[in-house]
Parts: structure tokens; C-alpha cells; sequence
């Protein structure tokens, strides 16, 4: 299959030039326009996964030698998570080439951190299926690498940090507040606020309760130089 022009500048971004496009095509089917003959990338989203995970494995091991596991595990998962997978599938625009039925399409799905993650980790195994191991962690390193770098203070539990900051200044731990709440129920956006007892506050909005109530204690602990 000839890839059209839109693709064919995506594998420029990406880094990789398939031998197989078919295989690209699937990695950027969603469900929602999926087929008999047009398979989705969800087995894709599985391998890709596993291989993501090996890579990340074998980087905070080598970033960081002397690190126990204890160290290592968080470090890990702020790299795999969704949300960091969606992250680099907007970095490289991906939300613009993703293949969507009209339901999809309608309700913002190219924004949507878990259709972009499924499909950054699809685009993962389509390269290692396409090119090997080697091409695979090529690109992931070569995306990944600046999270690779500052994942320390990525893989921090806000909310734990935030709390811990109010313990040692012998406060309440600070509280939660859902401010506001827009979107459909099946695309929801929370601003959530989060207070001192000492009197400062920040708010930050995501798409879950959990996303915002962390983004804002980061925020929180941003403007407390933490």
C-alpha cells in the first residue's frame, strides 16, 4: 500500500520509513472505524507495550547504576505510563494522521490521552515489527530521551510530596476541591483546586479527578519552590 502525503511526512517525524506501510496503517486504526478487513491496532497496542517497556527498562537501569529498585519502579512507570505516551504522540502529531470512525472523530478523539497512547504504543510494535528491536528502541530513545533525562522529578508522587511538605510544617494535609466540570460525560474536563491551611492555593484541569488533583498539588509545590 502507498502511503499518502500525510503519512508519509508522520514517518518523517516519526523517524522510521516502513518497508511494510500496511503495518503503520494499523498501528493508527482505532476501534471505531475498524473492520473484518481493516483490523485495529489493538494487538498492535499490546506488543507494543512489552517492547516500550524492555527500552525503559534497560534506560533508567543504565541512567542511574547504583539506583535500587525501590528508586528504579517509579522512574519506570512516569515513562510508561499513558499520559507520557500520549505526550510524545502530540509531539509528533500523531492525534492528525490517527484513523477514526465519525463517533470518534465528533468527541475530540485526537485529543484523547488514551486513544493517542494506544496508538503511540501500536506505532512502537508496528516499527519493531517492521524494522526489529533495534529500529524500535532507536526511536523510542530518540522521542523519550529528554523524559529520559528529567524523569526523576516527572516520577514524584505530587500529591505525596505536597502532603509530606505540610506534615513537616505540622499542617492538615491540604484538600481537594472539584471547582468546575465541563465536556460530555464520556469526555469530561475537572478543574480541581487544591488548599493549604496556610492559605495557598493552585488549580489545574485534566480529563480524570486524579489527573487534576496531581497536576494541581505539581503546581502547588511549583510555586512552593519544591
Amino acid at each position: 500500500m502507498k502511503l499518502s502525503r500525510d503519512l508519509i511526512l508522520f514517518c518523517e517525524r516519526l523517524g522510521h520509513e516502513f518497508a511494510n506501510p500496511d503495518l503503520l496503517i494499523r498501528a493508527l486504526t482505532h476501534g471505531s472505524l475498524s473492520s473484518e478487513t481493516r483490523p485495529d491496532n489493538q494487538r498492535l497496542e499490546f506488543l507494543g507495550d512489552r517492547v516500550l517497556g524492555l527500552v525503559m527498562a534497560e534506560a533508567v537501569l543504565d541512567q542511574d547504576r547504583q539506583a535500587p529498585e525501590g528508586r528504579l519502579a517509579p522512574r519506570f512507570n512516569a515513562l510508561v505510563r499513558k499520559e507520557a505516551c500520549a505526550d510524545v504522540a502530540r509531539d509528533m502529531d500523531l492525534g492528525a494522521v490517527l484513523k477514526l470512525g465519525k463517533s470518534e472523530m465528533k468527541t475530540g478523539g485526537r485529543r484523547k490521552n488514551a486513544l493517542l497512547g494506544d496508538a503511540m504504543e501500536a506505532v512502537i510494535a508496528a516499527v519493531y515489527l517492521d524494522g526489529g528491536y533495534d529500529a524500535a528502541r532507536n526511536l523510542i530513545l530518540r522521542h523519550w530521551s529528554e523524559r529520559i533525562e528529567n524523569v526523576e522529578a516527572d516520577a514524584r508522587d505530587a500529591k505525596t510530596a505536597l502532603q509530606e511538605w505540610a506534615q513537616g510544617r505540622k499542617q492538615p494535609p491540604p484538600s481537594y476541591v472539584e471547582v468546575a466540570r465541563s465536556g460530555p460525560d464520556h469526555a469530561p474536563v475537572f478543574i480541581v483546586e487544591v488548599r493549604m491551611a496556610s492559605g495557598e492555593t493552585a488549580q489545574a484541569e485534566a480529563n480524570s479527578k486524579r489527573q487534576a488533583e496531581q497536576a494541581a498539588a505539581k503546581a502547588l509545590l511549583s510555586q512552593l519552590g519544591n
